[in-house]
């Protein structure tokens, strides 16, 4: 696999601040892979939903943040709540693909997941009415073994993914792929842009959102994202889920308790953690940021 960075980009004008990329993964609270083993797919139709209410919590502090930002959007999620969808859009944002079933790409055939990734984006396409060009695989499920994923994506459409997490991880993570967004194939082909880490002593530490934003004080993750900002002069790609805003939501029976302190750690100061992210940086869509 050929590794090429993109050209250097233009420095931000004087006085003006480092855009950087703001999305959010569009799945509820029981689609997660980590509970995966606790949760029955089969059962996913019966369960209590609380993604459209969530998504009105995210849409809320994006509008009073004036933050524009890329939702990437499970299939079978969009499918039963169109309107959310359509809400999303009509509000500025970019719409973009999670797959449909939140199946990892490293469990599917190339078949399989080809016909995940082309339905799931004609179902969206549809929906919100405009072009989607970006990917995310569910739990960053793209690496060193599947790198055939990636070539998929470019056949069926796709501009950019965001699937990669280049730190070592127990679920997932490409610890030998670059920190910013290059291309695998060649310029004329799909850009990755990874998740965001920083560098501290040689080591790679997550610094774009998720368990870790919530697990760490606000106080050193905002200091990891001013660092690649000021120190790579690079852009920090954040993500975060719609259930991370819901301390109230149900409690499933018979979790491990590793998966119980992964997914609730911090849940009820999330939103107020986002809310300052809306005013400590410069926000925007992934595909203005990082398109040509």
């Amino acid at each position: 696999m050929m590794m090429q960075t993109p050209a250097a980009r233009p420095a931000p004008a004087p006085g003006e601040r480092l855009r950087n990329a703001m999305t959010c993964d569009v799945e509820d609270y029981f689609q997660v892979s980590a509970f995966a083993p606790f949760i029955d797919r089969a059962s996913w139709p019966e369960r209590e939903c609380r993604v459209e209410a969530n998504i009105d919590r995210v849409l809320g502090v994006f509008s009073s943040g004036n933050v524009k930002a890329t939702f990437f959007t499970l299939g079978w999620i969009a499918e039963r709540y169109p309107e959310m969808v359509k809400r999303i859009v009509a509000e500025g944002h970019e719409l973009a693909s999670h797959g449909y079933g939140h199946l990892r790409a490293s469990d599917q055939t190339r078949a399989e997941f080809d016909q995940d990734i082309r339905s799931s984006k004609a179902m969206l396409e549809d929906l919100g009415g405009q072009a989607v060009v970006g990917y995310r695989a569910p739990s960053f499920s793209i690496g060193a073994d599947n790198l055939w994923a990636l070539e998929a994506l470019a056949e069926a459409g796709y501009r950019y993914s965001s699937s990669i997490y280049p730190i070592q991880h127990d679920h997932y993570g490409m610890p030998s792929a670059p920190r910013f967004a290059f291309y695998p194939n060649g310029p004329d082909g799909l850009l990755e842009v990874p998740i965001t880490t920083a560098m501290l002593m040689g080591k790679k530490l997550p610094a774009g959102g998720g368990g870790y934003f919530r697990l760490l004080p606000y106080a050193i993750s905002k200091w990891m994202m001013e660092k690649v900002n000021r120190e790579d002069r690079e852009p920090t790609l954040f993500y975060f889920h719609p259930w991370e805003l819901d301390p109230g939501q149900p409690r499933p029976a018979g979790l491990s308790a590793k998966s119980r302190f992964r997914h609730y750690i911090n849940i009820d100061r999330m939103e107020n953690r986002l809310a300052a992210l809306t005013r400590d940086f410069a926000w925007d869509r992934m595909d203005r940021i990082f398109l040509k």
